[in-house]
């Protein structure tokens, strides 16, 4: 139904599921009155909440926050998939280690995953041209801050600007005691960036990448 919120969604499930406010407030690992003001659409599931909630209506956290209507959404994910939440250029650049989807607001949009990845992973959507022809835009890269990057490794970074980078990691040993890199786009009309020139911080390592289909 097109007029379905949030929280009719959730009340549908759970009756379908036949469980209580408070029996699904256990699950979720809040109070039966978290339930109560989500079903009555006064607050919205998030961050880890929002995941415990769709693992305890055996649906996705799409089907929640969007009611697509598609079977994928109403199954429940497998024992090995991991959901990385989908961030902005924007919020890539003020990522840390440290982040976890809990520190996120709004509606959150998730890619799937099989990785075993840190808490801290996260999904960025290419979008410009300095990394073609291997990266695209609207492919996707899952990017985990916990791993060091070796040379040839692609990297998100930031480098002063509001929005973080996607480019090429090419260490270029130490100069005057600093160890210096280079971000390097695979788009030859795009600049290299040095370490040693301009400050940068490494936000993490990618460990997957999706390339879609665009049909013209």
């Amino acid at each position: 139904m097109k007029n379905e919120t949030i929280g009719t969604r959730i009340r549908k499930r759970r009756k379908e599921l036949r469980l209580t406010q408070v029996s699904l407030g256990t699950k979720v690992g809040v109070k039966g009155g978290a339930i109560s003001q989500w079903e009555d659409d006064k607050t919205n599931p998030k961050g880890d909440n929002l995941l415990s909630l769709a693992k305890a209506l055996q649906c996705a956290p799409e089907y929640i926050l969007y009611g697509e209507d598609s079977p994928s959404n109403v199954e429940p994910a497998a024992a090995d998939t991991k959901l990385v939440p989908i961030l902005s250029y924007v919020q890539a650049g003020e990522w840390t280690a440290e982040s976890t989807i809990r520190d996120l607001e709004g509606n959150i949009e998730y890619l799937q995953t099989n990785l075993e990845l840190s808490d801290a992973a996260f999904t960025l959507i290419i979008k410009g041209r300095s990394m073609e022809p291997d990266f695209s835009e609207g492919d996707a890269v899952v990017i985990d801050p916990n791993v060091y990057p070796l040379p040839g490794d692609f990297v998100v970074a930031k480098n002063g600007e509001e929005e973080a980078l996607f480019k090429k990691y090419r260490p270029r040993g130490v100069i005057d005691g600093q160890e210096v890199f280079e971000l390097v786009p695979l788009n030859d009309d795009y600049p290299t960036l040095r370490s040693d020139s301009v400050p940068i911080r490494i936000v993490g390592t990618m460990m997957e990448h999706r390339k879609y289909r665009r049909r013209r």
